[in-house]
Protein backbone atom coordinates (compact mmCIF):
# COMPACT_ATOMS: atom_id res chain seq x y z
CA UNK A 1 0.00 0.00 0.00
CA UNK A 2 1.51 3.32 -1.04
CA UNK A 3 1.77 6.14 1.45
CA UNK A 4 -0.39 9.14 0.61
CA UNK A 5 1.89 12.02 -0.19
CA UNK A 6 -0.08 13.89 -2.80
CA UNK A 7 -0.90 17.56 -2.44
CA UNK A 8 -4.42 18.92 -1.99
CA UNK A 9 -4.44 20.13 -5.57
CA UNK A 10 -3.49 16.76 -7.04
CA UNK A 11 -5.99 14.83 -4.96
CA UNK A 12 -8.80 17.21 -5.69
CA UNK A 13 -7.91 17.33 -9.35
CA UNK A 14 -8.16 13.55 -9.63
CA UNK A 15 -11.78 12.64 -8.87
CA UNK A 16 -11.15 8.90 -9.29
CA UNK A 17 -8.50 8.67 -6.53
CA UNK A 18 -9.29 5.82 -4.13
CA UNK A 19 -9.98 7.63 -0.88
CA UNK A 20 -10.30 4.28 0.88
CA UNK A 21 -6.59 3.57 0.49
CA UNK A 22 -5.67 7.09 1.55
CA UNK A 23 -7.90 6.80 4.62
CA UNK A 24 -6.51 3.41 5.58
CA UNK A 25 -2.93 4.69 5.32
CA UNK A 26 -3.69 7.73 7.46
CA UNK A 27 -5.61 5.55 9.89
CA UNK A 28 -2.58 3.31 10.41
CA UNK A 29 -0.48 6.41 11.05
CA UNK A 30 -2.88 8.00 13.55
CA UNK A 31 -4.49 4.94 15.07
CA UNK A 32 -7.80 6.80 14.80
CA UNK A 33 -10.16 6.89 11.84
CA UNK A 34 -11.65 10.26 12.88
CA UNK A 35 -8.23 11.91 13.00
CA UNK A 36 -7.40 10.28 9.66
CA UNK A 37 -10.61 11.71 8.20
CA UNK A 38 -9.71 15.18 9.45
CA UNK A 39 -6.25 15.01 7.87
CA UNK A 40 -7.68 13.63 4.64
CA UNK A 41 -10.13 16.53 4.45
CA UNK A 42 -7.24 18.93 4.94
CA UNK A 43 -5.18 17.25 2.24
CA UNK A 44 -7.99 17.10 -0.29
CA UNK A 45 -9.54 20.48 0.58
CA UNK A 46 -12.93 18.75 0.46
CA UNK A 47 -15.82 19.87 2.62
CA UNK A 48 -17.26 17.47 5.19
CA UNK A 49 -20.31 16.83 2.98
CA UNK A 50 -18.24 16.22 -0.15
CA UNK A 51 -15.89 13.90 1.71
CA UNK A 52 -18.84 11.97 3.14
CA UNK A 53 -20.45 11.58 -0.30
CA UNK A 54 -17.26 10.33 -1.97
CA UNK A 55 -16.35 7.93 0.83
CA UNK A 56 -19.91 6.59 0.94
CA UNK A 57 -19.74 5.82 -2.77
CA UNK A 58 -16.43 4.01 -2.45
CA UNK A 59 -17.47 2.04 0.65
CA UNK A 60 -20.88 1.27 -0.92
CA UNK A 61 -22.83 3.01 1.84
CA UNK A 62 -25.64 5.51 1.77
CA UNK A 63 -24.52 9.11 2.52
CA UNK A 64 -26.71 10.81 5.15
CA UNK A 65 -26.98 14.58 5.62
CA UNK A 66 -27.94 16.45 8.79
CA UNK A 67 -31.41 17.08 7.41
CA UNK A 68 -31.91 13.36 6.73
CA UNK A 69 -30.68 12.42 10.22
CA UNK A 70 -33.47 14.47 11.73
CA UNK A 71 -36.06 12.57 9.69
CA UNK A 72 -35.19 9.18 11.20
CA UNK A 73 -36.32 7.83 14.57
CA UNK A 74 -33.36 6.78 16.78
CA UNK A 75 -33.28 3.46 18.61
CA UNK A 76 -31.08 3.87 21.68
CA UNK A 77 -32.02 0.39 22.89
CA UNK A 78 -29.67 -1.13 20.31
CA UNK A 79 -26.82 1.37 20.78
CA UNK A 80 -27.25 3.33 24.04
CA UNK A 81 -26.87 7.08 23.86
CA UNK A 82 -23.58 7.22 25.77
CA UNK A 83 -22.06 4.55 23.53
CA UNK A 84 -23.38 6.31 20.42
CA UNK A 85 -21.65 9.50 21.54
CA UNK A 86 -18.38 7.66 22.15
CA UNK A 87 -18.41 5.62 18.95
CA UNK A 88 -20.09 8.26 16.74
CA UNK A 89 -22.48 5.56 15.57
CA UNK A 90 -26.26 5.92 15.85
CA UNK A 91 -28.92 3.28 15.28
CA UNK A 92 -32.14 4.39 13.53
CA UNK A 93 -35.37 2.66 12.65
CA UNK A 94 -35.01 2.25 8.90
CA UNK A 95 -38.09 3.15 6.84
CA UNK A 96 -36.30 3.31 3.49
CA UNK A 97 -35.47 -0.35 3.21
CA UNK A 98 -33.60 -2.70 5.47
CA UNK A 99 -30.86 -3.72 3.09
CA UNK A 100 -28.35 -2.13 0.82
CA UNK A 101 -29.62 -4.00 -2.25
CA UNK A 102 -32.42 -2.90 -4.52
CA UNK A 103 -33.94 -6.40 -4.39
CA UNK A 104 -34.73 -6.14 -0.69
CA UNK A 105 -38.34 -5.03 -0.10
CA UNK A 106 -38.91 -1.87 1.88
CA UNK A 107 -39.69 -2.41 5.54
CA UNK A 108 -40.44 -0.32 8.58
CA UNK A 109 -38.89 -2.92 10.91
CA UNK A 110 -35.30 -2.71 9.71
CA UNK A 111 -32.44 -0.79 11.29
CA UNK A 112 -30.05 1.76 9.84
CA UNK A 113 -26.64 2.20 11.47
CA UNK A 114 -25.11 5.59 10.69
CA UNK A 115 -21.38 5.75 11.35
CA UNK A 116 -18.77 8.51 11.00
CA UNK A 117 -15.70 6.33 10.50
CA UNK A 118 -16.12 3.71 7.75
CA UNK A 119 -12.92 1.95 8.92
CA UNK A 120 -14.15 1.48 12.51
CA UNK A 121 -14.03 -2.32 12.53
CA UNK A 122 -14.64 -2.57 16.29
CA UNK A 123 -17.93 -0.70 16.10
CA UNK A 124 -19.09 -2.63 13.07
CA UNK A 125 -18.12 -5.92 14.72
CA UNK A 126 -19.97 -4.96 17.88
CA UNK A 127 -23.10 -4.13 15.90
CA UNK A 128 -22.94 -7.38 13.93
CA UNK A 129 -22.54 -9.34 17.17
CA UNK A 130 -25.64 -7.69 18.65
CA UNK A 131 -27.66 -8.27 15.51
CA UNK A 132 -27.03 -12.04 15.77
CA UNK A 133 -29.62 -12.04 18.54
CA UNK A 134 -32.08 -10.45 16.07
CA UNK A 135 -31.70 -12.71 13.02
CA UNK A 136 -35.05 -11.65 11.55
CA UNK A 137 -34.27 -7.92 11.67
CA UNK A 138 -32.59 -6.63 8.49
CA UNK A 139 -30.11 -3.79 8.75
CA UNK A 140 -27.79 -1.71 6.61
CA UNK A 141 -25.02 0.86 7.02
CA UNK A 142 -24.85 4.55 6.16
CA UNK A 143 -22.18 7.22 6.44
CA UNK A 144 -22.45 10.73 7.90
CA UNK A 145 -19.82 13.27 8.83
CA UNK A 146 -18.55 13.29 12.42
CA UNK A 147 -19.75 16.88 12.84
CA UNK A 148 -23.31 16.03 11.76
CA UNK A 149 -23.52 13.02 14.07
CA UNK A 150 -22.15 15.05 16.99
CA UNK A 151 -24.65 17.84 16.31
CA UNK A 152 -27.52 15.37 16.08
CA UNK A 153 -26.56 13.72 19.36
CA UNK A 154 -26.22 17.12 21.02
CA UNK A 155 -29.84 17.87 20.11
CA UNK A 156 -31.03 14.45 21.29
CA UNK A 157 -29.05 14.71 24.52
CA UNK A 158 -31.76 16.82 26.15
CA UNK A 159 -34.15 13.87 25.89
CA UNK A 160 -31.78 11.24 27.23
CA UNK A 161 -29.90 12.78 30.10
CA UNK A 162 -28.49 11.05 33.10
CA UNK A 163 -31.81 10.96 34.93
CA UNK A 164 -33.51 9.06 32.09
CA UNK A 165 -31.44 5.95 32.81
CA UNK A 166 -32.42 5.85 36.47
CA UNK A 167 -34.80 3.13 37.60
CA UNK A 168 -37.29 3.63 40.39
CA UNK A 169 -37.76 0.02 41.36
CA UNK A 170 -35.59 0.41 44.47
CA UNK A 171 -37.35 1.30 47.72
CA UNK A 172 -37.30 5.04 48.37
CA UNK A 173 -35.28 5.88 51.42
CA UNK A 174 -37.02 8.12 53.90
CA UNK A 175 -33.87 9.53 55.44
CA UNK A 176 -31.94 11.97 53.26
CA UNK A 177 -28.84 13.97 54.02
CA UNK A 178 -29.63 17.71 54.08
CA UNK A 179 -25.96 18.65 53.73
CA UNK A 180 -24.59 20.55 50.75
CA UNK A 181 -24.67 18.58 47.54
CA UNK A 182 -21.42 17.29 46.08
CA UNK A 183 -22.13 16.99 42.38
CA UNK A 184 -19.85 14.44 40.76
CA UNK A 185 -20.73 11.62 38.37
CA UNK A 186 -19.21 9.10 40.77
CA UNK A 187 -21.22 10.45 43.68
CA UNK A 188 -24.46 10.50 41.68
CA UNK A 189 -24.12 6.92 40.48
CA UNK A 190 -23.15 5.59 43.91
CA UNK A 191 -26.06 7.08 45.85
CA UNK A 192 -28.53 4.48 47.08
CA UNK A 193 -31.66 6.63 46.73
CA UNK A 194 -33.06 6.91 43.19
CA UNK A 195 -34.80 10.18 44.10
CA UNK A 196 -31.51 11.70 45.26
CA UNK A 197 -29.80 10.42 42.11
CA UNK A 198 -32.56 11.93 39.97
CA UNK A 199 -32.35 15.38 41.53
CA UNK A 200 -28.56 15.46 41.66
CA UNK A 201 -28.19 14.31 38.07
CA UNK A 202 -30.75 16.91 36.97
CA UNK A 203 -28.76 19.67 38.67
CA UNK A 204 -25.50 18.28 37.28
CA UNK A 205 -26.87 18.25 33.73
CA UNK A 206 -28.25 21.79 34.12
CA UNK A 207 -24.87 23.11 35.25
CA UNK A 208 -23.18 21.36 32.35
CA UNK A 209 -25.66 23.06 29.98
CA UNK A 210 -24.98 26.45 31.65
CA UNK A 211 -28.69 26.76 32.42
CA UNK A 212 -29.99 29.65 34.51
CA UNK A 213 -33.04 27.88 35.96
CA UNK A 214 -34.38 24.37 36.57
CA UNK A 215 -38.16 23.85 36.48
CA UNK A 216 -39.66 20.80 38.20
CA UNK A 217 -43.35 20.66 37.22
CA UNK A 218 -45.74 18.16 38.74
CA UNK A 219 -48.23 16.84 36.19
CA UNK A 220 -51.20 14.48 36.45
CA UNK A 221 -49.06 11.44 35.71
CA UNK A 222 -45.58 12.42 36.88
CA UNK A 223 -42.87 15.06 36.74
CA UNK A 224 -41.76 17.29 33.86
CA UNK A 225 -38.19 18.61 34.04
CA UNK A 226 -37.17 21.72 32.09
CA UNK A 227 -34.07 23.91 31.95
CA UNK A 228 -33.77 27.51 30.84
CA UNK A 229 -30.77 27.90 28.55
CA UNK A 230 -30.06 31.27 26.92
CA UNK A 231 -33.43 32.46 28.13
CA UNK A 232 -35.47 29.64 26.52
CA UNK A 233 -37.09 26.71 28.34
CA UNK A 234 -36.20 23.23 27.07
CA UNK A 235 -37.71 19.93 28.20
CA UNK A 236 -34.85 17.72 29.42
CA UNK A 237 -36.72 14.84 31.02
CA UNK A 238 -39.97 13.25 32.12
CA UNK A 239 -40.50 10.94 35.07
CA UNK A 240 -43.62 8.81 35.34
CA UNK A 241 -45.42 8.41 38.65
CA UNK A 242 -47.05 10.92 40.99
CA UNK A 243 -45.33 9.35 44.00
CA UNK A 244 -41.91 9.94 42.49
CA UNK A 245 -42.82 13.55 41.66
CA UNK A 246 -43.91 14.20 45.26
CA UNK A 247 -40.72 12.62 46.61
CA UNK A 248 -38.53 14.77 44.34
CA UNK A 249 -40.29 17.91 45.56
CA UNK A 250 -39.86 16.75 49.16
CA UNK A 251 -36.16 16.25 48.54
CA UNK A 252 -35.89 19.81 47.19
CA UNK A 253 -37.61 21.09 50.35
CA UNK A 254 -35.27 19.12 52.61
CA UNK A 255 -32.05 20.46 51.10
CA UNK A 256 -33.58 23.98 51.05
CA UNK A 257 -34.59 23.69 54.72
CA UNK A 258 -38.29 24.20 53.98
CA UNK A 259 -41.38 22.66 55.58
CA UNK A 260 -42.01 19.34 53.83
CA UNK A 261 -45.44 19.03 55.47
CA UNK A 262 -46.71 22.33 54.04
CA UNK A 263 -48.10 21.92 50.53
CA UNK A 264 -50.78 24.61 50.38
CA UNK A 265 -48.78 27.86 50.32
CA UNK A 266 -45.71 29.06 48.40
CA UNK A 267 -42.30 28.68 50.04
CA UNK A 268 -38.89 30.20 49.28
CA UNK A 269 -35.53 28.81 50.25
CA UNK A 270 -31.97 28.23 49.11
CA UNK A 271 -29.16 25.70 49.24
CA UNK A 272 -25.56 25.27 48.11
CA UNK A 273 -23.86 22.70 45.91
CA UNK A 274 -20.26 21.93 45.03
CA UNK A 275 -19.50 21.48 41.35
CA UNK A 276 -16.16 21.46 39.54
CA UNK A 277 -14.37 22.60 42.67
CA UNK A 278 -16.52 25.65 43.36
CA UNK A 279 -19.59 26.52 45.42
CA UNK A 280 -22.81 27.34 43.59
CA UNK A 281 -25.88 28.89 45.21
CA UNK A 282 -29.44 27.89 44.33
CA UNK A 283 -32.51 29.99 45.09
CA UNK A 284 -35.63 27.83 45.38
CA UNK A 285 -39.28 28.76 44.84
CA UNK A 286 -42.00 26.23 45.65
CA UNK A 287 -45.51 26.87 44.31
CA UNK A 288 -48.62 24.68 44.81
CA UNK A 289 -50.59 23.55 41.76
CA UNK A 290 -53.58 21.34 41.07
CA UNK A 291 -51.47 18.18 40.88
CA UNK A 292 -49.09 18.86 43.76
CA UNK A 293 -46.29 21.43 43.66
CA UNK A 294 -43.87 23.03 41.22
CA UNK A 295 -40.31 24.04 42.02
CA UNK A 296 -38.02 26.51 40.27
CA UNK A 297 -34.33 26.39 41.12
CA UNK A 298 -32.50 29.58 40.12
CA UNK A 299 -28.79 28.83 39.56
CA UNK A 300 -26.46 31.52 40.88
CA UNK A 301 -23.05 30.53 39.56
CA UNK A 302 -20.50 33.26 40.24
CA UNK A 303 -17.88 31.58 38.05
CA UNK A 304 -20.28 31.29 35.12
CA UNK A 305 -21.25 34.95 35.49
CA UNK A 306 -17.65 36.15 35.43
CA UNK A 307 -16.73 33.91 32.49
CA UNK A 308 -19.86 34.76 30.46
CA UNK A 309 -19.33 38.47 30.91
CA UNK A 310 -15.70 38.36 29.85
CA UNK A 311 -14.38 39.93 33.04
CA UNK A 312 -17.46 42.07 33.75
CA UNK A 313 -17.05 44.94 31.32
CA UNK A 314 -19.81 46.73 29.47
CA UNK A 315 -18.23 45.89 26.11
CA UNK A 316 -18.24 42.18 26.94
CA UNK A 317 -21.99 42.32 27.62
CA UNK A 318 -22.60 43.37 24.02
CA UNK A 319 -24.12 46.83 24.47
CA UNK A 320 -23.88 49.19 21.53
CA UNK A 321 -21.27 51.91 21.83
CA UNK A 322 -23.81 54.67 22.44
CA UNK A 323 -25.38 52.80 25.35
CA UNK A 324 -21.95 52.02 26.82
CA UNK A 325 -20.95 55.68 26.66
CA UNK A 326 -24.23 56.69 28.31
CA UNK A 327 -23.84 54.28 31.24
CA UNK A 328 -20.22 55.27 31.83
CA UNK A 329 -21.19 58.94 31.72
CA UNK A 330 -23.99 58.50 34.28
CA UNK A 331 -21.81 56.25 36.47
CA UNK A 332 -19.15 58.97 36.66
CA UNK A 333 -21.57 61.53 38.15
CA UNK A 334 -20.91 62.36 41.83
CA UNK A 335 -24.50 61.78 43.03
CA UNK A 336 -27.95 60.81 41.79
CA UNK A 337 -29.62 57.57 40.75
CA UNK A 338 -29.14 55.20 37.82
CA UNK A 339 -32.00 52.73 37.31
CA UNK A 340 -31.63 49.52 35.30
CA UNK A 341 -34.96 47.92 34.47
CA UNK A 342 -36.24 44.83 32.72
CA UNK A 343 -37.90 41.49 33.48
CA UNK A 344 -36.36 38.69 35.52
CA UNK A 345 -33.36 37.20 33.76
CA UNK A 346 -32.65 40.18 31.52
CA UNK A 347 -29.16 40.78 32.94
CA UNK A 348 -29.85 43.82 35.12
CA UNK A 349 -27.61 42.71 38.00
CA UNK A 350 -24.79 41.75 35.65
CA UNK A 351 -24.90 45.24 34.11
CA UNK A 352 -24.65 46.86 37.54
CA UNK A 353 -21.75 44.56 38.45
CA UNK A 354 -19.95 45.61 35.27
CA UNK A 355 -20.49 49.29 36.11
CA UNK A 356 -19.25 48.86 39.68
CA UNK A 357 -16.19 46.95 38.46
CA UNK A 358 -15.27 49.78 36.10
CA UNK A 359 -15.72 52.63 38.61
CA UNK A 360 -14.08 50.84 41.53
CA UNK A 361 -10.75 52.68 41.79
CA UNK A 362 -10.23 52.20 45.53
CA UNK A 363 -10.77 55.90 46.33
CA UNK A 364 -14.43 55.63 47.32
CA UNK A 365 -16.50 53.48 49.65
CA UNK A 366 -18.83 51.25 47.63
CA UNK A 367 -21.49 49.22 49.46
CA UNK A 368 -24.07 46.86 47.98
CA UNK A 369 -27.11 45.13 49.45
CA UNK A 370 -28.32 42.17 47.39
CA UNK A 371 -30.59 39.16 47.51
CA UNK A 372 -28.42 37.16 47.17
CA UNK A 373 -24.83 38.25 46.46
CA UNK A 374 -24.41 36.73 43.00
CA UNK A 375 -20.79 37.66 42.31
CA UNK A 376 -18.01 38.70 44.66
CA UNK A 377 -16.49 42.07 43.78
CA UNK A 378 -13.05 42.95 45.07
CA UNK A 379 -12.71 45.79 47.62
CA UNK A 380 -16.49 46.29 47.77
CA UNK A 381 -18.62 45.69 50.86
CA UNK A 382 -21.45 43.37 49.81
CA UNK A 383 -24.33 42.67 52.19
CA UNK A 384 -26.73 39.76 51.59
CA UNK A 385 -30.39 40.25 52.50
CA UNK A 386 -31.55 37.91 55.28
CA UNK A 387 -35.27 38.42 55.81
CA UNK A 388 -35.42 35.50 58.27
CA UNK A 389 -33.14 37.51 60.58
CA UNK A 390 -34.87 40.80 59.86
CA UNK A 391 -32.31 42.21 57.40
CA UNK A 392 -34.49 43.54 54.59
CA UNK A 393 -33.54 45.89 51.76
CA UNK A 394 -35.02 48.86 53.63
CA UNK A 395 -33.35 48.10 56.98
CA UNK A 396 -30.03 47.32 55.33
CA UNK A 397 -30.15 50.50 53.27
CA UNK A 398 -30.76 52.61 56.39
CA UNK A 399 -27.71 51.04 58.01
CA UNK A 400 -25.58 51.53 54.90
CA UNK A 401 -26.25 55.29 55.00
CA UNK A 402 -24.60 55.36 58.46
CA UNK A 403 -21.55 53.50 57.10
CA UNK A 404 -20.07 56.51 55.26
CA UNK A 405 -20.69 55.25 51.70
CA UNK A 406 -19.93 57.11 48.48
CA UNK A 407 -21.72 54.77 46.08
CA UNK A 408 -24.53 52.35 46.89
CA UNK A 409 -25.99 49.48 44.89
CA UNK A 410 -29.45 48.23 45.88
CA UNK A 411 -30.10 44.83 44.29
CA UNK A 412 -33.79 45.52 43.71
CA UNK A 413 -36.37 48.08 44.79
CA UNK A 414 -39.46 46.09 45.78
CA UNK A 415 -41.39 48.26 48.22
CA UNK A 416 -42.25 51.83 49.08
CA UNK A 417 -39.87 52.12 52.03
CA UNK A 418 -36.83 50.99 50.06
CA UNK A 419 -37.75 53.29 47.15
CA UNK A 420 -38.09 56.35 49.38
CA UNK A 421 -34.81 55.70 51.19
CA UNK A 422 -32.96 55.20 47.87
CA UNK A 423 -34.35 58.47 46.47
CA UNK A 424 -33.40 60.37 49.62
CA UNK A 425 -29.89 58.91 49.50
CA UNK A 426 -29.50 60.06 45.88
CA UNK A 427 -30.72 63.54 46.85
CA UNK A 428 -28.27 63.86 49.75
CA UNK A 429 -24.98 63.36 47.93
CA UNK A 430 -24.77 59.62 47.35
CA UNK A 431 -24.68 57.82 44.03
CA UNK A 432 -27.25 55.02 43.92
CA UNK A 433 -27.38 52.17 41.41
CA UNK A 434 -30.43 49.96 41.54
CA UNK A 435 -32.84 47.78 39.55
CA UNK A 436 -36.61 47.65 39.30
CA UNK A 437 -38.97 45.43 37.35
CA UNK A 438 -40.61 47.35 34.49
CA UNK A 439 -41.09 46.82 30.76
CA UNK A 440 -39.40 50.00 29.51
CA UNK A 441 -37.89 53.27 30.67
CA UNK A 442 -41.27 55.02 30.79
CA UNK A 443 -42.98 52.38 32.92
CA UNK A 444 -40.40 53.02 35.65
CA UNK A 445 -42.06 56.32 36.46
CA UNK A 446 -45.36 54.61 37.08
CA UNK A 447 -43.71 51.97 39.27
CA UNK A 448 -42.28 54.61 41.60
CA UNK A 449 -45.56 56.53 41.60
CA UNK A 450 -47.36 53.36 42.69
CA UNK A 451 -44.81 53.04 45.51
CA UNK A 452 -45.94 56.50 46.72
CA UNK A 453 -42.65 58.25 45.96
CA UNK A 454 -42.98 61.99 45.42
CA UNK A 455 -42.63 62.51 41.61
CA UNK A 456 -40.66 65.76 41.99
CA UNK A 457 -38.13 64.19 44.38
CA UNK A 458 -37.83 61.12 42.17
CA UNK A 459 -37.08 62.97 38.92
CA UNK A 460 -34.71 65.34 40.76
CA UNK A 461 -32.69 62.35 42.00
CA UNK A 462 -32.81 60.43 38.72
CA UNK A 463 -29.83 60.75 36.36
CA UNK A 464 -30.85 58.11 33.85
CA UNK A 465 -32.76 54.91 33.15
CA UNK A 466 -31.61 51.87 31.18
CA UNK A 467 -34.12 49.24 30.02
CA UNK A 468 -32.45 46.11 28.71
CA UNK A 469 -33.07 42.66 27.25
CA UNK A 470 -30.91 39.71 26.28
CA UNK A 471 -31.04 38.38 22.70
CA UNK A 472 -29.67 35.05 21.51
CA UNK A 473 -27.02 35.37 18.82
CA UNK A 474 -26.67 33.19 15.74
CA UNK A 475 -24.12 30.46 16.30
CA UNK A 476 -20.88 31.61 14.61
CA UNK A 477 -19.93 28.02 13.71
CA UNK A 478 -23.00 27.17 11.64
CA UNK A 479 -24.48 30.51 10.56
CA UNK A 480 -25.59 30.67 6.93
CA UNK A 481 -27.46 33.12 4.73
CA UNK A 482 -31.23 33.02 5.13
CA UNK A 483 -34.25 34.27 3.19
CA UNK A 484 -37.32 35.82 4.82
CA UNK A 485 -40.74 35.98 3.18
CA UNK A 486 -42.76 39.17 2.88
CA UNK A 487 -45.41 38.11 5.43
CA UNK A 488 -42.76 37.61 8.12
CA UNK A 489 -41.26 40.99 7.33
CA UNK A 490 -44.63 42.72 7.64
CA UNK A 491 -45.41 40.94 10.94
CA UNK A 492 -42.01 42.09 12.18
CA UNK A 493 -42.72 45.72 11.31
CA UNK A 494 -40.24 45.84 8.40
CA UNK A 495 -41.21 47.17 5.01
CA UNK A 496 -40.38 44.56 2.33
CA UNK A 497 -39.02 47.32 0.09
CA UNK A 498 -36.31 48.13 2.67
CA UNK A 499 -35.31 44.52 3.33
CA UNK A 500 -32.64 44.62 0.67
CA UNK A 501 -30.28 46.36 3.11
CA UNK A 502 -30.62 43.55 5.68
CA UNK A 503 -28.15 40.67 6.03
CA UNK A 504 -30.51 37.86 7.05
CA UNK A 505 -28.62 34.95 8.58
CA UNK A 506 -29.55 31.90 10.65
CA UNK A 507 -27.73 29.10 12.46
CA UNK A 508 -28.38 25.70 10.88
CA UNK A 509 -27.52 23.75 14.04
CA UNK A 510 -24.24 22.12 15.04
CA UNK A 511 -22.53 20.48 18.00
CA UNK A 512 -21.27 23.82 19.35
CA UNK A 513 -24.80 25.24 19.69
CA UNK A 514 -26.40 21.89 20.59
CA UNK A 515 -28.39 22.03 17.36
CA UNK A 516 -30.33 25.18 18.31
CA UNK A 517 -28.70 27.55 15.81
CA UNK A 518 -28.02 30.04 18.62
CA UNK A 519 -25.01 30.36 20.90
CA UNK A 520 -24.59 33.01 23.55
CA UNK A 521 -26.55 36.16 24.23
CA UNK A 522 -25.89 39.86 24.06
CA UNK A 523 -27.59 42.81 25.68
CA UNK A 524 -29.64 45.49 23.96
CA UNK A 525 -30.87 48.62 25.68
CA UNK A 526 -32.88 51.78 25.48
CA UNK A 527 -31.28 54.53 27.54
CA UNK A 528 -33.03 57.65 28.81
CA UNK A 529 -30.79 60.50 30.02
CA UNK A 530 -32.61 62.99 32.19
CA UNK A 531 -32.54 66.70 31.38
CA UNK A 532 -34.50 69.75 32.52
CA UNK A 533 -37.26 69.36 29.92
CA UNK A 534 -37.86 65.68 30.73
CA UNK A 535 -37.77 66.37 34.49
CA UNK A 536 -40.41 69.07 34.06
CA UNK A 537 -42.64 66.85 31.90
CA UNK A 538 -42.37 63.95 34.37
CA UNK A 539 -42.97 66.06 37.49
CA UNK A 540 -46.02 67.63 35.83
CA UNK A 541 -47.27 64.14 34.87
CA UNK A 542 -47.46 65.10 31.22
CA UNK A 543 -49.07 62.68 28.73
CA UNK A 544 -46.91 59.69 27.84
CA UNK A 545 -46.86 60.72 24.17
CA UNK A 546 -45.26 64.07 25.01
CA UNK A 547 -42.63 62.38 27.22
CA UNK A 548 -41.77 59.84 24.51
CA UNK A 549 -41.55 62.54 21.84
CA UNK A 550 -39.11 64.52 23.96
CA UNK A 551 -37.01 61.43 24.74
CA UNK A 552 -36.68 60.44 21.08
CA UNK A 553 -35.94 64.05 20.19
CA UNK A 554 -32.91 63.89 22.46
CA UNK A 555 -31.61 60.75 20.76
CA UNK A 556 -33.09 57.82 22.69
CA UNK A 557 -33.25 54.55 20.72
CA UNK A 558 -35.98 52.05 21.53
CA UNK A 559 -35.36 48.40 22.41
CA UNK A 560 -37.03 47.32 19.19
CA UNK A 561 -34.84 49.57 17.07
CA UNK A 562 -31.72 48.18 18.76
CA UNK A 563 -32.94 44.62 18.13
CA UNK A 564 -33.72 45.30 14.45
CA UNK A 565 -30.22 46.70 14.04
CA UNK A 566 -28.78 43.33 15.09
CA UNK A 567 -30.97 41.57 12.50
CA UNK A 568 -29.78 44.01 9.87
CA UNK A 569 -26.16 43.03 10.65
CA UNK A 570 -26.95 39.30 10.60
CA UNK A 571 -26.21 38.75 14.29
CA UNK A 572 -29.63 37.36 15.22
CA UNK A 573 -32.96 36.42 13.63
CA UNK A 574 -36.39 38.01 13.29
CA UNK A 575 -37.90 35.15 15.28
CA UNK A 576 -35.60 35.95 18.19
CA UNK A 577 -36.28 39.68 18.31
CA UNK A 578 -40.03 39.05 17.95
CA UNK A 579 -39.80 36.73 20.97
CA UNK A 580 -38.02 39.31 23.12
CA UNK A 581 -39.29 42.72 21.97
CA UNK A 582 -42.59 44.13 20.76
CA UNK A 583 -43.23 45.45 17.27
CA UNK A 584 -43.61 49.22 17.43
Amino acid sequence: MDTVSTTPASLDAEPRVDLRDALRTLGERHGSGIRALEELMTQTALSADDMCARLAAQFRMKPISMRELNQYEPDFDVIPFVEATTRLCVCFRDTDGASGTDATPRSSKGLLFVIADPLDARTRGSVEHRMRSRPTVPYRWALASAGDISAYLAVREKDVRAMDSLAFDDPIQNAVDPASLALTLQGISSDDSPVVRLLNSTIYDALKMMASDIHLECRANGLMIKCRVDGVLTVVGRVEGRDVADQVLSRVKVISELDIAERRVPQDGRFKAQYAGRDIDFRVSIMPNQFGEDAVLRILDRYQLSQASGGLTLEALGFQQGDTRFMRSVASMPYGMLLVTGPTGSGKTTTLYAILTEINNGLEKIVTIEDPVEYQLGDILQIPVNEAKGLTFARGLRSILRHDPDKIMVGEIRDSETAQIAVQAALTGHQVFTTVHANNVFDVIGRFTNMEVDPYSFVSALNGVVAQRLLRQCCPDCTADDSVDADTLVRSGIEPDTAGSYLFRRGTGCAACRGSGYRGRRAIAEALRMNDELRQLLSERAPLGAIKAAAFRYGMQSLRAAAVELVKRGETTLEEINRVTMVE
